[in-house]
């Protein structure tokens, strides 16, 4: 019996698939794997600890492995897929093949037909094919220049938003909007374990994990704080702005009818926000009529999986 193994490691958790030609025997989840944003070392103890264990819940030994695909953010730099490549072939023996996280996710929502993916997780890209094979990107630049709509670039928001409120407070002498940022400024010093509103400036200004406050903003999304909505709304029209993009730059001369292009959504943003999924699907069916979004969010790691199984090498 041939075993495949899939991976999505993303820069909260890595996420482990292994499966046969028809089935899958054992999916697991370990620490963030993304390199550029937890280091080589940390990734490879992800790597390696998923691997493991899915294989140890299979029944298997990783040298049992036919072919393993593995999606990864920044994959397209060939240093990066070189480096989560031997990293992989520590353990696995068998081939391995290196692709970015945008590919198995359109996978996985697609298989090899035509639409667009909108990932959103602790960072976020758009990526699409149309039916000539075209494929075509949008976002996904990085944290610090790019990853509109993101978890990252929701924490970074939330916080920016937050000194600003501050800051006009006692122009406004409006209490309950300042009883309201006190109230998010102790969701955001628990999450980064923090005592004073100096010490969350500080660590605001030092290249921190904004990801990180995303459980704590979507806390205070629930209790209906104003300031996160706000930024929850503007990072679901961010999203649908790279959507967008990459339908103008694929499908500008197709004749779909409206509702014939598909999009699907995938990462921890779109599944733990009903707010920005709200905006997000909203906004793209104003830009296109043509589309139509899967209200299912999509697991990328199965796309990693079927591309294991189908042994292609898809262009990065």
């Amino acid at each position: 019996m041939a075993y495949y193994l899939g991976i999505d490691g993303g820069g909260s958790k890595t996420s482990c698939q292994v499966g046969t030609d028809d089935s899958v025997l054992a999916p697991v989840t370990a620490g963030p794997s993304n390199i550029t944003r937890v280091g080589e070392p940390r990734a490879r103890e992800a790597l390696h600890d998923a691997i493991r264990r899915a294989c140890d819940a299979a029944n298997i030994h990783p040298r049992q492995l036919k072919r393993s695909c593995i999606g990864a953010a920044g994959a397209a730099r060939e240093d990066i897929a070189a480096t989560v490549r031997k990293i992989a072939a520590e353990i696995i023996p068998g081939e391995i093949e290196v692709v970015g996280d945008m590919l198995i996710a359109l996978e996985a929502a697609f298989g090899m037909g035509r639409g667009v993916i909108v990932i959103a997780g602790t960072g976020s890209i758009a990526y699409g094919r149309d039916s000539q094979g075209r494929t075509a990107r949008a976002g996904g630049w990085g944290f610090a220049i790019s990853d509109e709509g993101s978890a990252h670039w929701i924490g970074r928001t939330v916080v920016s938003s937050l000194f600003r409120a501050i800051d006009q407070t006692p122009l406004t002498n409006d209490v309950q909007r300042a009883a309201e940022a006190l109230a998010l400024f102790h969701r955001l010093k628990a999450a980064w374990s923090l005592n004073t509103l100096d010490q969350l400036a500080g660590t605001a200004n030092s290249n921190p994990d904004f990801a990180a406050l995303f459980p704590a903003i979507m806390a205070a999304a629930d209790s209906g704080e104003p300031l996160v909505q706000t930024v929850l709304k503007q990072a679901g029209r961010e999203l649908a702005q790279i959507a967008g993009t990459v339908v103008r730059r694929l499908f500008v001369e197709d004749s779909a009818s409206p509702g014939e292009i598909s999009l699907a959504m995938a990462g921890g943003v779109f599944r733990y926000s009903p707010l920005v999924r709200e905006v997000f699907c909203n906004d793209v069916r104003q830009l296109d009529s043509r589309l139509e979004v899967n209200p299912k969010i999509v697991e990328p790691v199965i796309g990693a999986l079927q591309l294991a199984r189908r042994g292609q090498t898809p262009v990065r």
